[in-house]
């Protein structure tokens, strides 16, 4: 697959990246010499120091004969018009990153789709939807639903409460057992579990399991006591702040603090004023946090645009006793020490967003990707196909690439966790977790 990347700044690195690992044919686009340099010689990829708005350009990039163009620029006139002229030069499909949630509309689809920009991707939605995803379960560092939730994987870190500590997987994952661990995230090893395995203090445990068996998941890790969400302290009032309030459930309030008065202004404009309060002030001083009730609030998301700032924050709220923190680190060298300091969730829209547009370049039917920073894995949703090879073997049969585990199949809308024997068939909808194995390997599974 040919794929052109126009702007080599945090979404097009990481997507390079990703896509490094999959022996595509990438060439990355940037009018800054520097950016190009830096990335060039880590990733196997043709970089073109030139404008993606020239035609020139695109000519001289191969955009006849690619197939996917993705606009990652922080200019987002730049990758809506790049993209445009793309598909009409040949490209067969384009995707934008934009700043503009009124872009996004779904309404708003078929009217891009004319003008020659197939999909539009808002980072600042995606990161939103997913602090809200954390939000709603207080004792979960990350939540991922499969198939509108049919299936759920969470990423749960492990304290001296667990009941499932320093025992084999073979003994504690039986057939009959309501969920499947697919890794283990330790240190800054990223284990594929066997059965001779076992789940240590501190560990970050993922976990597939049905919904109806979310409470159980919750006793045997210990952390039944955690107290659910019901008040949250924002700190900093972007846009991603704003698109968090607009899904946040009813039953929970917020205080977002923001520092410059006219964005507050605008900030009580945009929100449910009866569901979220906006207070002027620093989220750094400390007697205003506790003027504000913090040590009432059960989380504090930080989400400036310092990562640095954010992460200090998080800090401190824990101190205060605040249980659930989120932190918007947009670095992604920070990532592992914000873990390393058990901040708790930490979000990277531009992550996200590569995440997104990674599921663009799969040739089966992926619906849903999602690339864990932590464990440096990607979980992803592949539908068997009529006729495939896993529709023709039991699991255990399969000869899976190693790093390669399923984890479980919705049929008929119906979550199933996956063991050895299971036979997978046509239509079904598999999660399968992959750490170090190029996804496209998978593809020849389900095609």
């Amino acid at each position: 697959m040919k794929i052109i990347i126009a702007g080599a700044y945090a979404i097009g690195t990481h997507l390079a990246m990703l896509l490094s690992r999959n022996d595509q044919d990438i060439v990355l686009i940037d009018e800054d010499e520097d950016r190009l340099e830096n990335i060039s010689g880590d990733y196997d990829l043709m970089t073109i120091h030139a404008s993606p708005s020239s035609i020139k350009t695109l000519k001289n990039a191969g955009v006849n004969g690619a197939d996917l163009y993705i606009g990652v620029t922080p200019d987002e006139n730049m990758n809506m018009n790049s993209c445009i002229l793309a598909k009409a030069l040949g490209a067969k499909k384009t995707v934008a990153k934009v700043n503009n949630y009124e872009f996004v509309d779904p309404k708003q689809a078929s009217f891009f789709n004319k003008l020659g920009i197939d999909s539009l991707i808002y980072p600042e939605n995606l990161a939103a939807r997913d602090i809200i995803s954390g939000l709603k379960m207080s004792w979960v560092r990350q939540r991922w639903d499969v198939h509108d939730g049919a299936l759920v994987m969470l990423g749960i870190k492990m304290r001296e409460t667990a009941e499932i500590l320093n025992e084999p997987l073979k003994d504690l994952c039986k057939p009959e057992t309501p969920y499947h661990i697919v890794a283990i995230k330790r240190g800054e090893d990223t284990i594929i579990p066997r059965g001779d395995d076992e789940l240590k203090i501190y560990d970050m445990v993922y976990f597939m399991t049905t919904r109806n068996y979310i409470p159980y998941i919750r006793k045997i890790v210990g952390k039944e006591h955690y107290v659910d969400v019901k008040n949250v302290m924002i700190m900093g009032g972007g846009d991603t702040a704003i698109r968090a309030t607009k899904y946040l459930p009813e039953y929970m309030n917020a205080k977002i603090v923001e520092k410059d008065e006219q964005r507050c202004e605008y900030i009580n404009e945009e929100v449910n004023t009866d569901q979220i309060m906006v207070i002027n002030g620093d989220g750094r001083d400390l007697p205003l946090l506790l003027e504000e009730g913090i040590k009432n609030t059960q989380a504090f998301v930080a989400l400036t645009g310092n990562a640095e700032t954010n992460i200090l924050a998080c800090l401190t709220a824990k101190r205060l006793g605040v249980r659930k923190t989120i932190a918007m680190v947009e670095n992604l060298d920070y990532v592992s020490m914000a873990e390393s300091l058990d901040i708790g969730t930490i979000v990277n829209k531009k992550a996200i967003a590569a995440s997104n547009i990674y599921q663009m370049m799969l040739d089966v039917d992926v619906t849903n990707t999602r690339f864990l920073m932590n464990a440096n894995a990607d979980v992803a949703e592949f539908t068997a196909q009529e006729g495939s090879k896993v529709t023709k073997k039991k699991v255990y049969e399969l000869g899976l690439p190693q790093g390669a585990t399923i984890g479980g199949l919705v049929r008929n809308g119906e979550g199933h966790l996956v063991s050895g024997n299971t036979q997978i068939e046509a239509g079904d909808i598999v999660v399968v977790f992959c750490h170090e194995v190029n996804m496209s390997r998978l593809e020849k599974f389900f095609n």
